[in-house]
């Protein structure tokens, strides 16, 4: 039984957040309108001839957001796929580790790349995928050429994906740690009185188990099928390799700020927005199907 008493405090207790969220993500919304105008800043948002839907028309014709489009769902579905195989892949061989300090020592150590901003971590790949880098000294050894990877269309799309897949399986990695965690030992017991092995006990024990937390974690991740990730790759990439790394939020970016094309920028990053939407609502939907998943 609710008691009304102390509602007012949980409010007031909920209002900073609020005012923050009303502040910086729900006024701004309002801003849409320039995708639907062409916007110029002397005239403000008032004063700007309204257009309608040319520059959604636009965006459609341009060669340009076709290719941005297809890189940003390459690389966000290469990082998905990754980003399942790698921490349950890695949550069941930890958890096979018997010496509690050296699987403790593991997970932290892998769990702290997570923290790391992508500003850090683009100059350490910088160097260490540079022409005479790391990768490339050691390359070097076997008689290989050196290659610059960060430039070259060929690389960089899998360096992308790895690099991301690195710093976040950790993090991931705890999930699935839990799952495991919670099975009942009794089913080991019974297991082993059957005659498993240890990779027996992980197909027919662990990753049945674990299975419904697993396809949660995939619905969920439909929604993020357009976010290649804005931080890594923009301080990563370069022009040389637009071709391949341009992804919908540097492009918006470039577009919108750098080239001053507002409307046009809007527009782009509208559009994706609303398939984002479109998107996460799927996913929400499939994981209360499949895995049971509700957030209300």
């Amino acid at each position: 039984m609710r008691n009304k008493s102390l509602e007012k405090y949980y409010h007031l207790m909920m209002a900073p957040g609020v005012i923050l969220v009303l502040i910086y993500s729900i006024i701004p919304m309002f801003g849409v309108i320039i995708a639907f105008q062409n916007f110029v800043p002397a005239r403000g948002i008032w004063g700007s001839k309204f257009v309608g839907l040319r520059n959604f028309e636009l965006m459609f014709m341009y060669p340009d957001v076709r290719k941005v489009l297809f890189n940003t769902v390459i690389i966000a579905v290469g990082k998905i796929i990754l980003g399942l195989i790698v921490p349950v892949t890695f949550a069941i061989l930890l958890n096979e580790v018997r010496w509690t300090g050296f699987r403790r020592t593991v997970q932290t150590i892998v769990y702290l790349p997570n923290f790391l901003s992508w500003v850090i971590l683009a100059i350490m790949f910088h160097s260490i995928f540079s022409y005479t880098g790391m990768v490339n000294s050691f390359a070097a050894l076997f008689g290989a050429e050196p290659v610059m990877f960060l430039v070259s269309n060929k690389w960089f799309r899998p360096i992308i994906i790895g690099t991301d897949t690195w710093k976040t399986f950790g993090y991931g990695a705890v999930i699935y740690l839990a799952a495991i965690t919670n099975i009942d030992q009794n089913i080991y017991e019974a297991a082993a009185i059957d005659g498993a092995n240890r990779w027996q006990k992980i197909t027919k024990v662990v990753l049945p188990s674990i299975m419904s937390t697993i396809v949660l974690m995939a619905t969920l991740s439909l929604g993020n099928v357009l976010n290649a990730g804005f931080d890594q790759i923009y301080n990563m990439y370069s022009p040389l390799v637009y071709e391949t790394g341009d992804i919908i939020d540097t492009y918006v970016y470039r577009m919108g700020l750098e080239k001053m094309q507002y409307s046009f920028g809007t527009a782009v990053g509208l559009t994706k927005s609303l398939v984002s939407f479109v998107l996460l609502t799927v996913s929400y939907k499939l994981a209360e199907r499949y895995a049971g998943y509700t957030l209300f």
